[in-house]
């Protein structure tokens, strides 16, 4: 296999990128624009593999996406390239409906012609997109009941409603042009390598730092949690084995509140670096975001039954894992402290 992979110097984008040179073998081609979130050094295990390869570039670009099309002649795309951070889409959407849907629209656009330029009748028809997006685009879940492959749309914030935007423009080059897509809709990943500005490695690095833990509103708003490693799975046995035209939940099964995330991240600080960890006397409520979805859960049961996936971590092993990761690699997350801005807080607006 020979896959291009959009965003893969991001925290999932770079997840999938290791499991498919580092445990199928395939070669891949990842195109990412290096914005904030993105480190090559997520990258560095696999970049000397004469099965990867890196081009610094935007998928607004249509331009250089036929070069890579033409160059490369990938069998499959895996579109992970996405502004995704909800708080930043609040005060900066423009850039949210550049990436997520203008990109996607150039991107779908190179891929249509290339795949109807593919002279070899197998390989045009082996040839896969797959659209990698989020739950976000589903709305909010009241005390009960789970999003599925069927729920409708109701997105409530720029980023969701930018990443529906663009769910839809790839339901729709599969149906009016036959582009052979695939869907995948997951739940909140976290994981090694997470760039320090979603609630997981927020709350790791700012315990570790012995510093005030910032918890949104009352700290009551569930997620569901799905390690990264787990989801780069996923997509793999997408690509591989799913039916054209189809969408796929992919969650984790691992329903908590916000509060109790933090504190099974303090739990294990203080386990696993007991001095340096931070007491729940440092939690603080702060301003809730404005629009705060307030439950996220999937039903996983179809890619379950029918592609046969299954996750491998339980949020508890997961998060053990993450959290060492985060005490043993200061050289990852180290130097992105540095950047101007990181830890401030995101997504409030003044009055009009």
């Amino acid at each position: 296999m020979r896959v291009l992979v959009t965003g893969g110097a991001g925290f999932i984008g770079s997840a999938l990128c290791r499991r498919l040179v580092g445990e199928t073998g395939w070669s891949v081609l990842n195109l990412d624009a290096l914005t904030y979130a993105a480190s090559l050094e997520s990258l560095a295990d696999i970049a000397s593999s004469d099965h990867y390869r890196f081009v610094h570039g935007d998928i607004c670009d249509r331009d250089l996406l036929n070069q890579l099309f033409s160059g490369f002649e990938p069998d499959a795309v895996m579109h992970l390239a996405a502004e995704s951070h909800v708080d930043r889409s609040i005060t900066g959407s423009a850039e949210f409906v550049r990436t997520n849907v203008v990109g996607t629209h150039t991107l779908l656009e190179a891929a249509l012609s290339y795949w109807e330029g593919i002279r070899d009748a197998g390989r045009r028809e082996t040839f896969r997109f797959l659209h990698v997006s989020t739950d976000e685009v589903f709305g909010s879940l009241g005390e009960t009941g789970f999003f599925s492959e069927t729920t409708a749309y109701d997105p409530r914030s720029p980023y969701s409603a930018s990443k529906a935007a663009s769910d839809h423009l790839v339901s729709a080059w599969g149906h009016t042009f036959g582009l052979p897509v695939l869907i995948s809709n997951c739940s909140n990943n976290y994981g090694p390598y997470q760039f320090p500005e979603k609630l997981i490695p927020v709350i790791i690095l700012k315990a570790l730092a012995g510093e005030p833990l910032p918890v949104y509103g009352d700290g009551a708003n569930i997620r569901d949690w799905l390690y990264v490693g787990d989801h780069a799975s996923a997509l793999e046995r997408i690509i591989t084995h799913g039916r054209i035209g189809e969408t796929y939940a992919v969650g984790g099964r691992s329903e908590r509140r916000n509060i109790e995330v933090v504190s099974a991240i303090l739990d294990l600080v203080d386990e696993l670096a007991p001095d340096r960890g931070t007491p729940r006397s440092e939690i603080r409520f702060v301003t809730d975001r404005p629009g705060h979805d307030r439950r996220y859960a999937i039903d996983s049961t179809r890619i379950e039954t029918e592609l046969g996936w299954r996750r491998t971590e339980t949020f508890e092993t997961g998060l053990r894992r993450t959290v060492q990761w985060y005490i043993d690699r200061r050289d990852w997350w180290g130097p992105l402290q540095e950047k101007q801005g990181l830890g401030a807080r995101l997504g409030l607006r003044g009055s009009p």
